[in-house]
């Protein structure tokens, strides 16, 4: 008979999770603590009632699968080469670093060298999974922090099989072949190489012939088959399901269906996430911490302060302020979910005893489970290291400039806004935190220094005191905070412009001194208004001034919590009226040389053609004889359905 126990665990998760997420959406903490809680409450050590945990995990890798697979969606194989240098030499030097000095500090506890090497591997690794939710919910994953991080998880996930192999080799022999570990993980970054190969001229076809026979179930099979085949052919080859959804997303990330797939699999990955927080809380044995309290959170705190500060220093390493090494140290400072694995791999190996196996496996839950918190912590901890002289703008001040723009953030809203000032004539200078993106700008003749935006020295380095405007275009909420808060501290008169993507944010920047603050959600509310406008030919005129009142007063419209007509008052009035509007006839016009008395516009539209401009003039209440040639425009009066009809008529299109 089927053992279905597996549904009834399922069922009872989810039924954990809807009031978790309630109650600690209420006291403004991150959902995954609740599911670890709630895990370690249904699996054996409270309420015994989980009883086929790794059914559970087996569901739980799927929830992985798809998080990676949306990561790799937001980004792309170009911005995944950008962070390069942060994914091979940031990632490199964590992971050896770790290593070392963990199995340094437990070889000088006590344990055989074996041990402590083992132990070093199993710290080197942090939690993927966690992490990127955390930044993806908080939406950081674009700020400097977040890329860095990024970088480094993803070189984690492909040291896996090097490391694996070294655990082998711990295990069943005296001497550890540095060659074969390297040969292999070289073979591993081959194999990744070779597969986003494959992918990149298989997916777009594919997708095309999927979305050609217009039925969304196919497509939505497709898609998934794409991701759950990716992630599998990576793991036989000895890398993880993670690494490969990650490369899949990455490819699909630049094709054209890539917002149809996220709405296609964003339930589904938010529904498997919860099943995998909680089967790591399942893993946690609570009368062992009971029972060794002191060692386990003594290991706990150890393992995050040291590898903490490890990553700091890995990051300053790479001429990153002080602030961006202090958010990423925090963030990565967790044992990851893939040292379980290596653990189990080591303990079938005699590497570990039950005990220290045990020690490891609780303290690895305790450090997950205070990630969201360091967080949360991280950018107050990261604030009040602006006195630090690493985050100093080494730059001399710009001299004989006033009345500037000083420009934080050079991503595309800042170099859109470069673009248009050097156009104009309008002196501006760029503060950057990327020391790549300084040396490579400064290199094309940009005014760009480096530094944090929220730091005293720079700002002063960018000549805050005489700048007119700054604009704050940058991801990081903390630092805009910040930097706003020091740019009117220093001059009081300088208007700042800040971009959030958070409508929340918008009362609490206004009240800190910001002359203007766009938040994007709305910007995209209002593009959506005047594109719908614009097809009912409402004149332009009309729709900027309802656009200027919808972003005036920092969108108090579109942030009232109840709807307003005031705004659009007589929008009604301008539908029902009659309207003038221009069509242009083009060279592949069918009705070239016709007459307008053959084209007969009034009697099939209502519409009504009262001038034609050609070459420069116009020809006013045109006959019935003249012919239309190339290149004319043709004014155009009637109400807004008989301008349609016309429109759609003159295009060539048949009407019913």
């Amino acid at each position: 008979m089927h053992d279905y126990t597996i549904f009834k665990d399922i069922v009872l998760i989810l039924l954990v999770s809807i009031p978790v997420i309630i109650i600690f959406n209420k006291m403004q903490l991150p959902s995954i603590v609740g599911f670890l809680i709630a895990g370690i409450i249904l699996g054996p050590s409270v309420l015994k009632i989980i009883s086929n945990p790794e059914q559970i995990e087996i569901m739980a890798e799927i929830g992985v699968i798809l998080l990676l697979f949306a990561v790799g969606l937001e980004l792309s194989l170009k911005e995944l080469v950008s962070i390069r240098k942060i994914l091979l030499i940031g990632g490199g030097l964590q992971v050896l670093i770790t290593i070392l000095v963990t199995a340094v500090i437990i070889y000088a506890i006590g344990l055989q060298i074996k041990q402590a090497i083992f132990f070093g591997i199993l710290v080197s690794l942090s939690s993927t999974v966690i992490v990127l939710k955390l930044y993806s919910d908080k939406d950081e994953l674009d700020a400097p922090h977040g890329k860095m991080s990024l970088g480094i998880l993803i070189f984690q996930d492909l040291a896996i099989v090097p490391l694996f192999l070294a655990v082998n080799l711990l295990g069943t022999t005296d001497e550890i072949s540095i060659g074969e570990i390297s040969i292999n993980f070289l073979t591993a970054i081959g194999a990744v190489a070779a597969i986003v190969i494959i992918a990149k001229y298989l997916s777009p076809p594919l997708l095309y012939r999927l979305a050609k026979l217009r039925m969304k179930e196919i497509f939505t099979v497709g898609v998934i088959l794409l991701i759950l085949g990716t992630a599998y052919i990576t793991h036989s080859l000895g890398l993880s399901f993670a690494i490969g959804a990650f490369i899949a997303g990455l490819i699909l990330s630049e094709s054209e269906y890539s917002h149809q797939i996220v709405a296609d699999t964003l339930p589904l990955r938010d529904a498997f996430n919860s099943l995998f927080f909680v089967s790591v809380g399942l893993l946690l044995n609570l009368s062992f911490v009971f029972e060794a309290p002191v060692i386990v959170f003594a290991y706990s705190f150890g393992v995050v302060i040291v590898k903490s500060l490890i990553i700091i220093g890995v990051v300053l390493l790479l001429k990153y302020p002080v602030r961006v090494a202090i958010l990423v140290g925090l963030g990565l400072a967790q044992v990851g979910e893939f040292s379980f694995i290596v653990g189990e791999q080591g303990f079938s190996l005699n590497l570990i005893s039950p005990e220290l196996f045990n020690i490891f496996i609780s303290s690895t839950i305790i450090t997950m489970i205070l990630t969201p918190f360091l967080l949360k912590l991280a950018p107050r901890i990261a604030g009040k290291s602006s006195g630090f002289k690493t985050l100093k703008s080494t730059e001399k001040p710009i001299e004989q400039m006033q009345d500037h723009v000083i420009i934080a953030g050079f991503g595309l809203n800042g170099r859109n806004l470069a673009h248009v000032l050097k156009e104009t004539g309008i002196k501006y200078v760029i503060v950057e935190m990327n020391p790549d993106t300084v040396k490579k700008e400064k290199s094309k003749g940009e005014n760009i220094i480096y530094g944090d935006i929220g730091n005293n020295e720079v700002l002063h380095s960018a000549l805050i005191s005489k700048a007119k405007v700054m604009v704050i275009a940058i991801s990081d909420r903390s630092t805009s905070r910040r930097a706003l808060n020091l740019a009117k501290e220093m001059n009081p008169k300088i208007q700042v412009i800040v971009r959030t993507r958070f409508m929340k944010e918008t009362d609490e920047l206004i009240k800190m001194g910001a002359a203007m603050v766009i938040p994007e959600e709305f910007e995209t509310s209002i593009q959506i208004f005047r594109k719908v406008l614009e097809q009912y030919h409402v004149p332009l005129n009309v729709i900027m001034q309802q656009v200027n009142l919808l972003r005036g007063e920092s969108y108090k419209y579109l942030r009232a919590e109840e709807g307003t007509d005031v705004v659009f008052t007589h929008i009604d009035e301008l539908l029902s009226a009659r309207l003038t509007d221009t069509f242009y006839i083009n060279e592949e016009n069918i009705f070239i040389g016709k007459s307008l008395g053959e084209l007969d516009l009034r009697k099939k539209t209502d519409a009504t053609i009262i001038a034609i401009v050609r070459k420069g003039s116009t020809i006013s209440t045109p006959a019935a004889n003249d012919k239309l040639q190339a290149g004319d425009t043709l004014v155009i009066t009637g109400t807004h359905k008989s301008v349609d009809l016309a429109f759609e008529l003159l295009s060539g299109k048949s009407m019913e």
